[in-house]
């Protein structure tokens, strides 16, 4: 295992460093990115792989269609496309964490831990990326009312497929793993639910902003007019990032619950 965790090491630095140098990480997120790596790698290979499945999927997704992203969502998301240590560690820390467990102590919980986490992330970002770009007003997933574009916990139906579609990418790697059944059925399942229980969270609890000048919603602490912000809804210490977080927990937990009920 030291071999392949060295071989992991270097392997995810290179990695981190490509993915700085073409913008899709900030120089600390390709440092977390790293270490992310190398703890899943850890783990196995098949468990790097699926690591680098997100990313490359997440990644290849945010590219589509990006200056008609940029316009819709500019006034309202707190951060662009290019990942930060923060960003990555919350999509990524669980699956990384359970990596490590599986490492020091082989049980198939974590497994499941680790593909329900990850492919709630996977979810996530597929519904967002996806989401964006379709025609019309999303609308809450709480009121059912339009909503900007880019607002948390507004969906669409293009979305709402790419959701599904995220979440079965990442098991069908964990198929080709040879992953045992229970296991990779239970992180489908857990990955459409922590995805839905971000859009829940994101039009709940998620901290909301509104610019002092133009009135206008967002995420953001100076708005894109130059105005402050202030605080309008929810916690104020529940950011994207922590509702990201929030995501992976319930995939990961709700991955273990279904894999010990599955015979």
């Amino acid at each position: 295992m030291i071999e392949r965790v060295a071989a992991g090491i270097a392997l995810a630095a290179v990695i981190a460093a490509g993915a700085r140098a073409a913008r899709a990480l900030t120089t600390d997120g390709a440092i977390a990115a790293a270490l992310v790596g190398a703890a899943s790698v850890a783990a196995g290979w098949w468990w790097g792989a699926l690591l680098l499945g997100f990313f490359l999927s997440s990644s290849a997704l945010s590219r589509i269609g990006i200056d008609i992203k940029h316009r819709r969502t500019s006034t309202i998301l707190e951060k662009g496309g290019t990942r930060d240590a923060t960003q990555v560690l919350a999509n990524g820390g669980v699956f990384a964490a359970a990596a490590i467990g599986q490492a020091v102590f082989p049980w198939d919980g974590w497994m499941a831990i680790a593909g329900g986490a990850l492919a709630a992330a996977t979810a996530d970002t597929w519904a967002t990326e996806i989401g964006i770009l379709a025609k019309g007003l999303p609308r809450l997933i709480t009121t059912w009312r339009p909503a900007p574009p880019g607002t948390s916990g507004a969906v669409t139906v293009p979305g709402t497929i790419g959701m599904v579609l995220g979440s079965a990418f990442l098991t069908l790697g964990m198929v080709a793993a040879v992953w045992p059944r229970h296991v990779f059925v239970a992180a489908f399942a857990g990955g459409v639910l922590g995805a839905l229980a971000d859009s829940l969270a994101g039009a709940t609890i998620q901290a909301r902003r509104r610019c002092a000048s133009c009135d206008a919603l967002t995420e953001r602490a100076i708005h894109s007019c130059g105005a402050h912000t202030v605080h309008a809804g929810g916690a104020s210490w529940m950011t994207n990032d922590a509702v990201n977080l929030l995501c992976s927990v319930v995939g990961a937990s709700s991955a273990l619950v279904i894999a010990r009920a599955l015979p």
